[in-house]
């Protein structure tokens, strides 16, 4: 019996079998590099729309008292936001250069450089509220952000669901921060055709957060699922994206109803169901599922380290 144990295949395959998966780690983690600069600007643009969405939507809370909690940005301040936060990338880099003096950079330095871009991209009356809110901001971004931001990184050929992809609440954050973005993107086009508002300014609401976020988390499931385990094509799986948006986007609108806090109603449009659905919205669902699948693409190929390597590196 003991020498049947000494020469079991059944351990021999085990232990080749992690030493295989060890090995195929210890490669993923050398092939990771720094997030590519495109994707830092994407990401440094859905963040800061949300912010605007998120500050414009808590003032109406203050002043109106408004449960929509709708919220302004616009592509223009996506735009600004990105390449604003690609310089204070550059400055947070020289937070080595503090060394010994991490209070002076963080809590003088950075937020000088932030507060002084912000009044320079400012188009509002300029508030000691303002300039408090935006040190708070500074603070942040300082000490959470970049340093959240640094442990990302990403890995150009990865090809399928790894076994470490980033964190649940993470892809939930991605997607809630997208729909922002689109409905933002959307609803600015839609009045640049229909009202000739050349400002770009478009507007959604914190409760889209959710729906977006949550949505697009279960798209990605049936996407991994569909895709990778059962090798169905996208045309196929298609049809299935769609009926599960209308299905999530009635649900809610139900719900919100019910507390006075549905942000839209298609009762005006032609084809719609109580106002909360539209076919004629099917063809923007239809890109935007796609377009989910390439995000979905995209996420895979992130992972989320746990020691961060220096700012200097990623350049």
């Amino acid at each position: 019996m003991a020498s049947r144990c000494r020469g079991s295949p059944g351990i021999r395959r085990t232990d080749e079998s992690r030493e295989t998966k060890a090995s195929i780690e210890a490669e993923e983690e050398d092939a990771l590099q720094a997030l590519p600069p495109w994707m830092r600007l994407y990401f440094y643009g859905m963040h800061g729309l949300t912010l605007d969405v998120l500050l414009s939507s808590l003032q109406g809370v203050v002043n109106h008292g408004d449960p929509k909690l709708v919220g302004f940005s616009s592509p223009y301040m996506c735009v600004v936001h990105s390449l604003t936060h690609l310089a204070l990338e550059k400055v947070y880099s020289q937070k080595r250069c503090f060394k010994g003096r991490p209070v002076v950079f963080h809590l003088v330095f950075y937020p000088s450089v932030y507060i002084g871009l912000q009044l320079l991209t400012a188009k509002q009356v300029i508030s000691g509220t303002y300039l408090i809110l935006h040190y708070i901001l500074a603070l942040y971004f300082s000490k959470v952000f970049h340093k959240g931001l640094s442990r990302l990184q990403y890995h150009p050929s990865s090809s399928g669901p790894p076994p470490h992809r980033l964190p649940g609440y993470v892809r939930f954050l991605f997607f809630g921060m997208h729909g922002f973005l689109d409905e933002v993107a959307f609803t600015s086009a839609f009045n640049l055709v229909e009202k000739s508002d050349r400002s770009l300014r478009g507007h959604t609401s914190l409760w889209s957060f959710l729906m977006y976020g949550s949505c697009s988390f279960v798209v990605e499931k049936l996407y991994l699922h569909l895709h990778f385990s059962r090798g169905w094509g996208t045309w196929r799986r298609l049809p299935i994206y769609i009926c599960f948006i209308y299905t999530w986007e009635l649900c809610w609108g139900l719900g919100l109803r019910q507390f006075g806090a549905c942000s839209w109603d298609y009762s005006h449009y032609p084809h719609n169901f109580m106002g909360l659905i539209t076919l004629l919205y099917l063809p923007g669902w239809a890109c935007l599922s796609l377009y989910q699948d390439v995000l979905s693409n995209v996420l895979l190929r992130i992972r989320c380290i746990k020691a961060t390597k220096p700012v200097s590196e990623r350049d």
